[in-house]
């Protein structure tokens, strides 16, 4: 009866090599209370076939933004019988919500980027073959956007030769 439990059961290794993970992310896995081997009378863990589809849960969800503490408070309520559903779901939606804001955010910096890079060629058209256009210094002076930053430029730095 040993027998056929250990062949049914896999060994890190194995589990990792099928999962696509390495044993170390096992281990952590482990540590963090989202899978529990057993072991083997020579100290060695081995999964239970179900290991297998808890780590491609854990993997795919990941890849849409759960940390592996959320993972595991669920996964912990899950094992004991209850239904964390509603919390998944409500952590899902805080998480979109996060995400869009970062896209918002990133779309900001893209377009103040666009026009950085506009006010650069304009400087950079204006200033001498080899000569210095000042162009980190408008980072300092507020960018492309401050209406005065020409005038915190030393003379001749910018389109228009002298101030």
């Amino acid at each position: 009866m040993a027998d056929a439990t250990r062949s049914d059961s896999l060994r890190s290794g194995d589990l990792s090599r099928m999962a696509g993970v390495s044993t170390d992310t096992l281990r952590h896995y482990e540590r963090k209370g989202l899978l529990t081997p057993q072991r083997a009378s020579n100290g060695y863990r081995e999964y239970s076939p179900e290991a297998l589809g808890r780590v491609r849960l854990i993997q795919h969800a990941l890849s849409v933004g759960f940390a592996l503490d959320e993972l595991a408070m669920f996964l912990k309520v899950r094992d004991q019988g209850g239904a964390p559903c509603r919390q998944v779901r409500a952590l899902a939606a805080k998480k979109l919500e996060d995400l869009e804001g970062r896209i918002l955010a990133l779309q900001a910096l893209r377009d103040d980027l666009h026009a950085m890079l506009k006010d650069w060629d304009t400087r950079l058209a204006g200033a001498e073959d080899g000569g210095r256009a000042w162009l980190l210094e408008t980072l300092v002076n507020g960018g492309p956007s401050t209406p005065t930053k020409h005038s915190r430029l030393p003379a001749g730095s910018h389109k228009g030769g002298k101030k």
